[in-house]
This record gives C-alpha cells, structure tokens and sequence, in this order.
C-alpha cells in the first residue's frame, strides 16, 4: 500500500494526535512556531549531527518546513510533532516518524535545542513516538541512524531497546566530508514487556 493509498487513510485518525508524557507534549506544530523553532535550531552544535538542518537556520526555511511537515501527515501518516515542555510551555525540539506502509517499517528521528540536551526529554519523547509507531501505524520495524560521533543520539536509542545494526561506512557527505552512518533498529517482538497499569 502506499501512503497515499485510502486504505491507509481509513486506519488513521483525520487529525494527526497529541501524544502526553510525564513532562512532554507531542503535538502538531503550526505556523506560529517559526520564531521559536528559529531559537533553538540556529546552532551549529544543534546542526553538528543532523543531516537536513543548516546552519545559519533563516526564518524562511522554518517557514518552507513548516509547511511542509503540516502536509506530511495529511498526505502519508507520517507524524512529525514538536516537543514541548508541558512545564513552562516551551518548544524544545521534534520528533518525527517517517512511515512506508508497504513494508510495515518506520523511521524515527528527533532533536532537540542545546539547552535542552542531557534531562532526559528526548528519552521521553521518543519513547511515546516509538510506541505510536507500532500501536497506532502497526509498524512491524522502527529503525533510526545517526552520524558519526554521535553518542547522545546512540545512548537514546540504546536506552529505548533498539539494536545496533552496523555501519554505513563513509555513506553521508555532511560539510565536504564523508561520514559513516550507524543504523539501530527494534522489531515488534523485542519490544521490553509493558508494566500493567
């Protein structure tokens, strides 16, 4: 099935869902968001290890990626949320899943502002995506990668049960420089059991 396929439409909410954790709120992101995503992705040790975020980070490319982030789950399912931090209100970053409903497969990805880095959120967060992933799209794999070098991004996913599969090597060119890729990734019947409520 493809993603534009009705079938997959029939199996998804209208409206792509908040997601709730302890100190976090998944939620759509929206127009108003461009100052504030501004804020925190113009960085260059936010942009080090992402592979689509540049840096200087204008105002006129959050507005284009706002757009389109809006469109993806409309057109595909594939939700992309901002996190944000119930306490306070603030936005600190996303986390996103990119869904192929013909393989039953979804890759998660997240980031989040400099300030916001070593508390835990992105744990969070990406824990609440990953469930989505395989309780609302019924993923039967979530696989994620990051560059070189990258050791937050590897102890989160480490730390949610994703395995680490190997290495791309040299498969990235990022800044003139070829970088390697490491792949990680969980598969529905490794998922750790669920604590009963």
């Amino acid at each position: 099935m493809a993603p534009g396929d009705p079938r997959v439409r029939r199996r998804l909410p209208t409206t792509q869902p908040e997601l709730f954790t302890e100190r976090c709120w998944l939620r759509r992101f929206s127009s108003a968001d461009a100052d504030a995503l501004v804020e925190i992705a113009d960085d260059p040790e936010v942009a080090r290890f992402l592979l689509h975020l540049p840096h200087p980070y204008p105002r006129e490319f959050a507005v284009e990626w706002l757009a389109a982030v809006a469109d993806e789950w409309v057109s595909g399912g594939s939700p992309t949320w901002a996190i944000e931090r119930r306490a306070g209100r603030a936005l600190m970053g996303t986390v996103w899943l990119r869904w192929a409903p013909r393989h039953d497969r979804a890759e998660l990805g997240f980031w989040l502002g400099r300030r916001f880095w070593g508390h835990g959120y992105a744990r969070e967060a990406a824990a609440a995506a990953l469930d989505f992933g395989f309780d609302v799209l019924r993923t039967e794999r979530v696989y994620a990668q990051h560059l070189d070098g990258n050791q937050r991004s590897a102890g989160v996913l480490t730390g949610l049960g994703l395995r680490f599969e190997g290495i791309r090597r040299r498969h990235i060119k990022r800044a003139g420089v070829h970088r390697d890729l490491h792949g990680y990734g969980l598969l529905r019947d490794e998922r750790a059991p669920r604590a009963a409520p």
